[in-house]
């Protein structure tokens, strides 16, 4: 694509979303040559995160352009979001127009209940693999997925890479790498604990028990969408 076309990329954000899901991505679609970044929710409130950050809308569901891309993050409120008819459907209506449908971290589950996702490949955190694959989704382990117009990253943190893929597929290599070097981005994690194949099974079963309310009810509202999509589990 040429990196002088004009982009409308729309950030969907919703009460008790993880917000470096999509903040790291914005920081790096901010960079984007003549690129149009939208906030979007039902309404012009303020919406806060799972940790407090607040974030103001820019355009809702009815006022959003057309969108080139659409970045659906994760988070607590995701539970909710899969059974949000009104979240759905916008991203069903979006889904039809739209280049690029993509994700980062549990915002695949959200992709999903939105029948966006079966019969792709996709990322999402390790905790809800499993629940990603009841939605009919082939899932993968690395940080970003392409599978055609589907881009998904995984945990968290994985949304600057994802980021930066989306901006290369979009703007080509040398773009990208020029905003990762903007950013500095050259990660070195003080710790070697990123995934559960390095953290140890020690740590493992900790973030599994900080966790396990979560995925219990975000299971019940897995088999919950996986009903409503017809799918045999």
């Amino acid at each position: 694509m040429n990196n002088q076309a004009q982009y409308d990329i729309g950030l969907v954000i919703f009460p008790e979303m993880t917000q470096l899901d999509i903040t790291g991505p914005h920081q790096v679609f901010s960079f984007i040559p003549n690129a149009r970044i939208h906030w979007v929710w039902k309404t012009l409130e303020p919406v806060k995160s799972n940790d407090g950050m607040t974030i103001l809308p820019t355009t809702t569901f009815d006022a959003c352009p057309p969108l080139d891309i659409f970045c659906v993050p994760g988070g607590p409120g995701q539970i909710n979001m899969m059974q949000d008819t009104e979240v759905l459907e916008f991203l069903k209506q979006q889904s039809k127009t739209a280049k690029y449908i993509t994700s980062v971290c549990t915002g695949s589950l959200i992709l999903a209940a939105a029948g966006l996702l079966q019969g792709y490949r996709a990322a999402c955190h390790w905790l809800f693999l499993e629940q990603l694959a009841m939605l009919g989704v082939e899932v993968g382990t690395e940080r970003v997925i392409i599978d055609r117009n589907r881009i998904t990253g995984g945990g968290v943190t994985a949304g600057i890479d994802f980021g930066l893929v989306v901006v290369g597929e979009l703007c080509g290599e040398d773009t990208a790498k020029m905003i990762q070097l903007l950013l500095q981005y050259d990660p070195a994690p003080p710790f070697n604990a990123g995934i559960p194949q390095k953290a140890g099974e020690a740590v493992v079963q900790q973030v599994k028990k900080l966790g396990e309310q979560l995925v219990e009810a975000s299971l019940a509202q897995t088999k919950r969408a996986a009903a409503q999509l017809s799918i045999d589990l």
